[in-house]
């Protein structure tokens, strides 16, 4: 345990000295001040206002930018490592393989979900000065889906990352990975399984395997329990479900899912670096 918090505390240290966590801190902080200035809180749109209209637009963006992030940055980890030779370095060292790779994946997880924390406890804060009211569940809720999604795509970007030999192509599968999720958000391209004359349960079966699609639908769950703006595929959902029952898998489904991704990166960097 000693080992895998001081391997956590490097690769903070690391990236919190690197430009892209500069970048990544301004992007949701700026998000967020810049949906403030705009007057976003003041508007109506769907019904939603105050608090939760900024909630709405920065979990929208926030779905989009975070995973993108998330993987570029892990993947280029533990290839980039063994591309600079700290794995033999490593191995000379008191630090067993599970410690590095489990304190790794630890120290990451709280670079990349801090800024997001941070923005979301300002716009809170903010709102509580302006004496806005807040939607302490919904915000509550929200925190947890961003840890899912943050722990979710992380553990894809390790497991990732110990597949690909070298950093560029773990970048490349990396973005692939980002866009094939992406197409498939919002049964995309599972129209052509609906041609093929699947019934609709299996096909919004298979768009619920897409974490961002699970993220996307719990977080329009929260301001629309009926589920209006998904349609027919509603009925599907909350009769299998309940709205309970989804908001529950939309936080446990990508925690095991990126839990999953993790142990089976560690299986495999652990075959695969031992001497």
């Amino acid at each position: 345990m000693r080992h895998l918090l001081r391997t956590a505390r490097v690769d903070i240290s690391e990236s919190l000295r690197s430009r892209w966590f500069l970048v990544y801190s301004l992007i949701f902080g700026g998000l967020v001040v810049a949906m403030f200035i705009s007057g976003l809180t003041e508007s109506r749109v769907m019904g939603f206002t105050g608090l939760s209209r900024l909630l709405v637009t920065y979990l929208q963006i926030t779905m989009a930018v975070l995973p993108l992030f998330v993987l570029i940055t892990t993947v280029r980890s533990v290839a980039g490592d063994r591309e600079a030779g700290i794995f033999e370095y490593m191995l000379s060292l008191p630090v067993s393989l599970a410690s590095w790779f489990w304190g790794k994946l630890l120290g990451r997880f709280l670079v990349v979900f801090l800024p997001v924390l941070l923005a979301l406890a300002g716009a809170v804060a903010w709102a509580m000065l302006k004496g806005v009211d807040i939607p302490w569940v919904q915000v509550a809720f929200y925190t947890l889906f961003l840890v899912a999604l943050a722990w979710c795509f992380l553990g894809i970007g390790m497991f990732v990352s110990t597949l690909a030999r070298s950093s560029d192509i773990a970048t490349g599968a990396a973005f692939l990975v980002w866009l094939l999720l992406l197409l498939f958000l919002d049964l995309i391209l599972l129209a052509v399984l609906i041609r093929e004359g699947m019934p609709p349960e299996a096909v919004i079966a298979i768009a619920l395997t897409n974490p961002l699609q699970v993220f996307r639908t719990g977080a329009m769950l929260l301001f629309d329990p009926q589920l209006v703006m998904l349609g027919p595929a509603a009925y599907v959902i909350l009769d299998h479900f309940g709205e309970q029952g989804y908001l529950a898998w939309a936080v446990a489904y990508p925690v095991a899912l990126g839990s999953l991704f993790a142990w089976l990166g560690y299986r495999l960097f652990r075959r695969g670096d031992l001497p």
